[in-house]
């Protein structure tokens, strides 16, 4: 599992845990990752810095996630040790 830290001015407070799926385990190149960031981070912020880590994920239609075993909206503050769930666009028919 790999260890990456998310923020580069501040100090890392908390570690959370990052889970991909399908094009987003791709992108990510790994299923699980632990990043670090500032204590008090909302999705939100952890979106904008994965994105600028990993701009292929501004490619994609949509993108939500999950902490735990719940959807959450961007404003969601995050805390040490919680799962984030990426979940990437999914087609079918």
């Amino acid at each position: 599992m790999a260890n990456i830290a998310l923020c580069s001015a501040r100090k890392a407070d908390m570690k959370i845990q990052l889970t991909a799926y399908g094009i987003a385990k791709e992108i990510l190149n790994g299923r699980q990752m632990d990043f670090d960031l500032p204590e008090g981070s909302s999705l939100s912020t952890m979106k904008e810095i994965l994105t600028s880590k990993f701009p292929e994920f501004e490619k994609l239609a949509s993108l939500r996630f999950a902490v735990g075993e719940e959807y959450e909206f961007d404003h969601y503050i995050l805390k040490e040790g919680e799962e984030v769930v990426i979940i990437p666009p999914v087609s079918g028919g």
